[in-house]
């Protein structure tokens, strides 16, 4: 990406190695969210559902 530079290594001391801890936290969202997806695509029917579709008349307040 960018070569390392004294100031990025303090940097890197001080707090950490920012970009690669938000790199595997995104990874492990992704994963996650991977499964999420999985599941609740094989226990949805196949069709999505209209959600404006007619269900009766609209009630009055």
């Amino acid at each position: 990406m960018f070569q390392q530079t004294p100031v990025y290594d303090r940097l890197v001391a001080e707090r950490g190695d920012v970009p690669v801890q938000v790199r595997g936290e995104a990874d492990r969202i992704h994963r996650d969210l991977a499964q999420v997806l999985h599941r609740a695509s094989s226990s949805q029917p196949s069709a999505p559902q209209n959600v404006f579709d007619s269900q009766g008349p609209p009630t009055a307040l």
